[in-house]
């Protein structure tokens, strides 16, 4: 089952995750979807976009990595891989890894796999693939599994102040 909810003026301020709180007070046109997250699912990524019926292309996950010390957020469609030697160029580094995922949720405050790249407890440098400019909108985690919010890629990049770079492979 999928529930469809048109956020921007429905949404309050109090309620919801720290990604649609966030996107609200912004003022920030965003759908969510939500669909039942089986927890056995091998891709949580793979698994929304079949939820979603959404081509794979348009979803994207929400992956925590250490570039020269400094967390940094990488934005990827979920069908594809993050290429940390372009996550580390896209920011001006030199040395990217996998952050931890205690070190991940820690910093910002959601679970893994229902990271969002909006609302985390802490800004980190944040870096969207180019292919997100692809589409009029794309999917990111909302804030926990199950939950996704569609969104236009420019409104994410101004929200998170991210860079657009080919980061995907």
């Amino acid at each position: 089952m999928v529930a469809e909810l048109s956020a921007v003026a429905q949404q309050k301020p109090s309620g919801g995750t720290p990604a649609t709180v966030a996107l609200s007070r912004a003022g920030i046109a965003f759908t969510l979807h939500e669909y039942r997250h089986d927890p056995r699912a091998e891709s949580f990524g793979l698994e929304a976009a079949e939820a979603l019926g959404v081509e794979v292309g348009r979803v994207f996950k929400t992956l925590m990595s250490v570039v020269d010390g400094v967390l940094t957020v990488g934005i990827v469609p979920v069908s594809g891989q993050l290429n940390l030697k372009s996550l580390a160029r896209a920011v001006g580094g030199s040395k990217a890894a996998m952050a931890d995922v205690a070190l991940a949720e820690r910093a910002t405050g959601y679970v893994a796999g229902g990271i969002s790249p909006i609302g985390q407890k802490r800004t980190h440098p944040t870096v969207l693939d180019r292919s997100a400019s692809e589409h009029a909108t794309i999917f990111v985690s909302a804030g926990r599994r199950g939950l996704d919010l569609e969104i236009a890629p420019a409104d994410l990049v101004a929200v998170t102040r991210a860079t657009l770079a080919p980061i995907g492979r």
